[in-house]
């Protein structure tokens, strides 16, 4: 599926009805935070010639309580809308919850750090 089809199809869903699915690994830091560990270099001579020199092979990027809530909760199988629903529960004093894990997950579906199930399926629909 190409770039055109899946926004297509990502433009026509409701974002609370699509169930994210992590691409990249994670760390726990200090107080519990998620760091995600995303790739310095994706080119197959880098990585084979450069990386191996480096300190450590990712950029780490740390999530805050609510981001780092929602990445851990991401576990391929709950929608987007159940996600909500648990922090929604958990983190009472937010009040923008929805709106801010869209935006999230949008955001992570950007960077490559996440896909969604239904263009996985997609993708094997077709094959």
């Amino acid at each position: 599926m190409n770039f055109f089809e899946r926004r297509a199809r990502l433009k026509n869903a409701n974002a609370l009805d699509l169930t994210p699915k992590r691409v990249m690994g994670e760390e726990l830091g200090e107080n519990n935070l998620v760091l995600i560990l995303m790739p310095r270099f994706t080119n197959r001579f880098v990585k084979k010639y450069i990386v191996p020199n480096l300190k450590t092979p990712y950029v780490k990027i740390k999530l805050d309580t609510l981001g780092s809530a929602a990445w851990l909760a991401i576990d391929g199988q709950k929608k987007v809308g159940a996600i909500a629903d648990e922090l929604t529960q958990k983190f009472t004093t937010e009040t923008d919850i929805i709106d801010r894990l869209t935006k999230f997950f949008s955001f992570l579906y950007e960077q490559r750090m996440i896909t969604f199930q239904e263009i996985l399926d997609s993708k094997t629909h077709r094959a």
